[in-house]
């Protein structure tokens, strides 16, 4: 792959035609993991109305696109955090130490009126560079 090809990530799982994003793209080394909700494979919120767990979901997902690339969540190098609410958010910190072992990313976080998922309090966008 040269530095301009892009590949799409999609962990294996079929991703429709239909859709006008990728859940991951991958150009050279860096890959870029579109916003991200704490959704099932069916596509419903894990956990309303916890942040902390829909956090986790997100991360759990980051990590298997990740994989799926050759790379983990410790290839983060920056994210940002779209959240409808505070409350709780603060402990999405453990969550990202978590799966993110050490790496220390650039990191933005806005507070938004709402998301498009419904019942979900964050969406998470990142990108990661591929050590090696």
């Amino acid at each position: 792959m040269t530095n301009t090809e892009r590949d799409v990530i999609t962990d294996g799982a079929s991703w429709p035609a239909r859709y006008t994003y990728s859940p991951a793209l991958r150009v050279g080394k860096t890959i870029y993991l579109s916003g991200t909700t704490g959704t099932d494979d069916a596509g419903n919120i894990t956990a309303p109305g916890d942040i902390v767990e829909q956090t986790r979901q997100i991360f759990r997902k980051f990590e298997r696109l990740l994989n799926a690339a050759g790379g983990s969540c410790a290839d983060i190098v920056q994210s940002t955090d779209y959240i409808t609410t505070t409350e709780r958010y603060k402990e999405t910190a453990a969550v990202r130490r978590e799966f993110l072992k050490g790496a220390q990313p650039t990191a933005t976080g806005v507070i938004v009126a709402g998301l498009l998922r419904q019942h979900a309090l964050i969406e998470i966008n990142a990108v990661a560079v591929l050590r090696g």
